[in-house]
């Protein structure tokens, strides 16, 4: 008698680069929030970024936050920050390499605040997937007004 194959479930492009977001997160060195991204196209990735100090400089790690010193609250005053926002690394890090983000998905695993939300508006992002919110209704208003197509994403768990 034949033995049956096992069948084995492949996990979506969604939850694929959904998790690489995450697993991008934990770089970050950040005291408050992890967060990760990834710039896709065609399935393919183009660059990832996760939220912490410029190159070079000390890390929230090392020197402590200056926003949960000054008792800034989450989703203002974002300048009061020495951390950049894993989008805005993601944009970076690809310019300096010279690839196009235009027309490309970015997966998030938070949503992006209103600084955040411009940029991927002007770099030609068209579409971002997010894990969780963010307390920015800005943000959102914007995207929605430069149809970007804005999905959250739905966790799912796939045994082996």
């Amino acid at each position: 008698m034949a033995q049956k194959k096992p069948v084995h479930k492949r996990i979506s492009w969604d939850e694929y680069f959904m998790q690489i977001a995450f697993l991008v997160s934990q770089r970050s060195t950040c005291l408050r929030r992890h967060v990760g991204a990834v710039i896709v196209k065609d399935k393919r990735m183009l660059a990832t970024g996760y939220n912490g100090s410029p190159s070079g400089l000390e890390h929230c790690l090392d020197t402590g936050c200056l926003r949960q010193k000054l008792k800034v609250p989450s989703g203002q005053r974002h300048e009061l920050c020495r951390g950049l926002h894993a989008e805005q690394n993601a944009i970076i890090q690809a310019s300096l390499y010279g690839i196009s983000v235009k027309d490309s998905t970015i997966y998030i695993t938070n949503q992006p605040c209103v600084i955040c939300a411009k940029m991927l508006i002007n770099a030609g992002i068209k579409e971002i997937v997010m894990s969780e919110g963010y307390p920015d209704e800005l943000a959102m208003q914007f995207l929605k007004e430069a149809r970007i197509r804005v999905r959250i994403f739905e966790h799912r768990t796939i045994k082996p």
